[in-house]
């Protein structure tokens, strides 16, 4: 594409931390999610990571990030947290506190600092694909360089959708 690519907050805070990564731009498609991404990169969606805020039954925000063909078992992640639930957080409200906008949010350079939960299987793959903090951004990066950025919390709450 030939319109320079936006320097986010989470860009920025790859290079502090001096995480190595390639940026890739597509054509975001409200509601697309990681299907429409992994289409457009010629992908497997598997290695597209969303990155979910999550919140408990006393609103105490999170992000979950999980592969793109699965879907976070909120039951399970309830039992993790040891609270009566979790749900996924209302737009206006993740974008809140994040400071992305839904479609756009990543894990790094959020404006709120919440606890990150990871499939643990995320972890196993050689790469990833991960939102850049602007809508149609992703970055390729090696997964076990997130904790370089994140303290992260290996989970197994994914199910096929």
């Amino acid at each position: 594409m030939s319109k320079k690519v936006p320097e986010t907050l989470a860009l920025r805070v790859l290079k502090k931390c001096e995480i190595p990564f390639e940026v890739f731009e597509y054509k975001y498609e409200p509601r697309g999610g990681t299907r429409v991404s992994s289409r457009e990169l010629g992908v497997d969606e598997h290695v597209c990571i969303k990155t979910i805020i999550l919140e408990t039954d006393a609103k105490e925000p999170f992000i979950v990030l999980m592969h793109g063909d699965l879907e976070i078992s909120t039951k399970n992640m309830a039992r993790i947290l040891g609270v009566k639930s979790v749900k996924p957080c209302e737009p206006a409200v993740a974008d809140k506190h994040s400071g992305y906008q839904v479609g756009g949010t990543s894990p790094f350079g959020t404006k709120r600092r919440m606890r990150v939960f990871v499939e643990s299987t995320i972890l196993d793959e050689p790469f990833i694909y991960i939102n850049a903090g602007h809508r149609g951004l992703l970055v390729k990066i090696n997964p076990k360089d997130i904790s370089k950025a994140l303290p992260i919390e290996p989970v197994q709450v994914g199910v096929k959708e």
